[in-house]
């Protein structure tokens, strides 16, 4: 499978996003404080997880924009590893992250009220900031643009506040999927997957009328936009495909 470099940053908030990481991760070494602009992003990305599962992955995140925008042209682009992508590894991710968060929270909140508080707290969101920066980086540069995405914990914590979502059905609404409005109409090239970020195959989803359900899935549409018949569509989840078969056509 050859993997296309293809472009990622169609909007604003994709193509300059990375300047918030640089901002946090390494500005935050001079002024801590703008780590606290995270606390209210991870709560944003929390909430739009429940709503629409990854969609904040492929559309807002600041280390999306930079793998896309700066590290993609430079990236090797190669086959990730399936066992990056495995639950031990996605879990195992998720629980040193959060075990290491809670381990340097825990001090610096039982110093509530003191002098400097506001700047130690601020510093433990830029160094698990710059930490995710520099693997995510490195993972980008010798494998491909986005295998951080596949171990990222706040992609986890997403997955998480989604399934809660589908559970209670109050994403019924609001949720964006990618389907095959015309199953007839694909012809199986696979260009949908060697454009994929998360080297997925949306094509698989032809025969199911609630979507691909591929949690690993950022919503970002670049499928749907390089499919050369037309049959792939970010949707909502209300719309059903037969609506849509005489676009394709």
């Amino acid at each position: 499978m050859t993997w296309k470099k293809e472009s990622r940053t169609r909007t604003t908030i994709r193509q300059y996003g990375w300047i918030f990481v640089f901002l946090v991760a390494f500005g935050g070494l001079w002024l801590p404080r703008l780590g606290l602009l995270l606390i209210p992003m991870m709560l944003g990305l929390a909430m739009m997880g429940f709503f629409r599962g990854k969609y904040w992955c492929g559309n807002y995140c600041p280390h999306g924009s930079l793998f896309d925008a700066i590290i993609l042209p430079l990236a090797r682009n190669s086959q990730r590893p399936d066992r990056l992508a495995s639950r031990p590894v996605i879990w195992g991710a998720f629980a040193i992250f959060m075990v290491g968060l809670v381990s340097r929270l825990t001090p610096v909140i039982s110093e509530w009220g003191t002098v400097g508080f506001w700047d130690r707290l601020g510093y433990v969101f830029v160094f698990n900031y710059l930490v995710v920066t520099l693997v995510g980086s490195i993972l980008g540069l010798t494998i491909n643009a986005r295998s951080w995405c596949s171990i990222c914990p706040m992609g986890t914590f997403q997955s998480i506040t989604y399934r809660l979502g589908t559970v209670t059905g109050l994403n019924t609404k609001t949720d964006r999927k990618i389907r095959v409005i015309n199953p007839d109409h694909c012809k199986r090239c696979g260009k949908c997957t060697r454009v994929c970020p998360m080297q997925l195959t949306p094509y698989d989803s032809g025969d199911d009328e609630d979507g691909f359900n591929d949690d690993r899935c950022i919503r970002c549409g670049l499928c749907a936009e390089q499919c050369p018949f037309g049959v792939l569509q970010l949707d909502d989840t209300d719309n059903r495909p037969d609506e849509y078969v005489d676009q394709a056509g």
